[in-house]
């Protein structure tokens, strides 16, 4: 059964009729502020304005109306077709230029709390941290079964996946990895194109349909585990015409007004995610696309926000922002809001957790520089250890993460065993190293 978003019946309103009534009772500044707060600080839908409190004598459904006759007064034509052949349009949100103007003017640093000597001195953890993340919450999107902790030490540790799970975040962090580090000077085509949905779908799917378009008679749907139907991808014909638009469409080739880089990319996220051109692997691919091109833009401090992180936590919400775009007269401007909230929202948390790492931090570097002459590396790692006895490393995890050789990684474990700092103890084939208790020391 085809989910369908509910609709007031608008049969017996008329709007000349409503603007009428608002002049007579001279409401019209109340009701024009009243409008204002539809748009922020969440692009509400009906089923949510229907509860508003509103002047005497005015019904949700006639301000509903009045809601419906601003947004379409100030949407904008996007370049995305539905299969109807009627273009998705959007609204600029209020104060969403400045929102932009602050990250333009900060993403070099500042924005995301990083002194410009800290930037490459911790830029490869971050981008790490931030890869992994999105990797993780991006593949238990689709459905990757397995927690956070569990998904993390597999990828410090450098293993071979054991399930289709853990193959599909392996498969998302290596892409997003060449994304970051070669494919974001690429142009957009077809070849790549196909090649980041292989890439993702490694071994997770059938390899005839690895970066091969899905077929008709696939009958791919989007649905929920009580088989409502969230969303019918169109027809593969419709999907093969309107991908070479969507290719030029990244790589700036068509002539339109601006777009500020985020909204692009947003809009590249929703493109592939309602084309959905693939059996699977649609939405990891999509929200690929979004990184992509801010990379490519330089939008560099994009690496370590892990935006599917924010997402996880109200999937539900996510999945609405892709029904309400599509069904309330393709206004786009539900996707863009929630996907700039969740941009927020990463990157708060983001400021939040370097905060918090600066001060646990502060009197551990003073001391194990004084006292140990630790280099960087080392301190990184006590400062990870610290606090959770169960927390390990191993040689291949420290290689992983700091990118070093492995006679350099040796010599950093090795120097903190005989400062009795960890304690190694092995496992079958494998070396797991602990902070002792003289770490605590450290904070202290």
């Amino acid at each position: 059964m085809l989910y369908k978003i509910k609709k007031p019946d608008l049969s017996k309103v008329e709007l000349g009729k409503v603007i009428e009534n608002i002049d007579k009772q001279n409401k019209k500044e109340e009701i024009s502020k009243l409008i204002q707060e539809t748009f922020q600080p969440i692009y509400f839908y009906w089923d949510k304005i229907k509860y508003k409190q509103l002047p005497k004598g005015i019904s949700p459904e006639e301000f509903w109306v009045l809601v419906k006759f601003n947004r379409k007064n100030q949407a904008i034509k996007s370049e995305i077709k539905n299969e109807n052949e009627k273009y998705f349009n959007w609204v600029k949100l209020p104060e969403i230029e400045e929102f932009f103007h602050k990250m333009d003017l900060d993403t070099g640093g500042s924005f995301f709390a990083l002194k410009e000597s800290d930037n490459e001195k911790n830029k490869q953890k971050l981008i790490f941290r931030g890869v992994m993340e999105e990797a993780i919450a991006s593949s238990q999107l689709e459905g990757a079964s397995t927690t956070r902790k569990v998904a993390k030490q597999f990828l410090r540790e450098g293993r071979k996946p054991k399930n289709e799970s853990e193959q599909m975040i392996l498969n998302n962090y290596q892409t997003m990895q060449v994304i970051e580090s070669e494919y974001k000077s690429r142009e957009m085509n077809l070849d790549l194109f196909f090649e980041l949905h292989k890439m993702i779908t490694k071994n997770t799917i059938p390899e005839n349909e690895q970066g091969k378009f899905r077929k008709d008679e696939d009958n791919i749907i989007v649905a929920d585990s009580s088989n409502i139907i969230y969303h019918q991808p169109p027809k593969i014909s419709f999907v093969k015409k309107e991908i070479k638009k969507f290719i030029k469409f990244a790589n700036d080739e068509i002539d339109t007004p601006f777009l500020h880089p985020v909204i692009k990319a947003i809009m590249l996220h929703f493109w592939v995610g309602y084309l959905h051109p693939f059996t699977d692997g649609n939405g990891r691919l999509a929200r690929l696309m979004f990184y992509w091109y801010l990379l490519k833009k330089d939008y560099w401090a994009f690496s370590y926000l892990p935006i599917s992180k924010a997402i996880k936590k109200s999937p539900v919400q996510y999945g609405n922002a892709y029904v309400y775009s599509e069904q309330d007269d393709l206004d786009l401007t539900y996707f863009i809001d929630y996907n700039i909230r969740k941009i927020k929202s990463a990157i708060s948390d983001f400021e939040e957790y370097l905060e918090r790492k600066s001060k646990e931090n502060l009197e551990m570097n003073k001391l194990s520089r004084a006292k140990y002459n630790l280099n960087e590396r080392q301190i990184q790692l006590l400062q990870h250890l610290y606090g959770d006895k169960n927390e390990k490393t191993s040689l291949s995890v420290h290689i992983n993460i700091y990118r070093i050789t492995k006679m350099t990684a040796i010599k950093d474990l090795k120097d903190l065993e005989k400062l009795d700092l960890i304690v190694s103890e092995k496992r079958g084939r494998n070396v797991y190293y602990y902070a002792t208790d003289k770490v605590e020391g450290l904070f202290e």
